[in-house]
């Protein structure tokens, strides 16, 4: 899904990774954690098309800030990045008491995001 919707100009200035523009990185991470919690849950399910709206809101930032959509891709698409990313989310699901051995545990944290209104639990619903 982020890989579809990330797809501008800048001047040849040295940019930081899109890994450390708060802006995107952690607004791309609830989209990829609501994704899982949505995989790993049978009573939730993500809220695709907000998701989606989600993702092309982020690629129309980084462009203004200055990346181009090749910038935009490599990041999304680096294997490097994606596995720092996993890692980033079972930390935090760890921290939460969320196991992979048991999926109602996905749910209970997906529910209580739903229920802070957290920018995971906006792209979350109840099936």
């Amino acid at each position: 899904m982020a890989a579809a919707a990330f797809a501008g100009p800048l001047t040849a200035a040295a940019k930081p990774s899109l890994r450390d523009v708060p802006e995107i990185e952690n607004p791309l991470f609830a989209v990829a954690m609501a994704k899982e919690v949505a995989d790993h849950c049978d009573s939730l399910g993500a809220r695709f098309f907000k998701g989606v709206g989600e993702l092309r809101r982020l690629r129309a930032r980084a462009n203004n800030l200055g990346y181009a959509d090749g910038e935009i891709r490599a990041y999304i698409e680096s294997d490097v990045e994606k596995a720092r990313m996993r890692a980033k989310g079972e930390r935090l699901l760890a921290a939460r008491g969320v196991s992979y051995g048991n999926p109602e545990t996905f749910c209970a944290f997906g529910r209580a995001e739903i229920k802070k209104n957290s920018a995971i639990g906006a792209l979350l619903r109840a099936k």
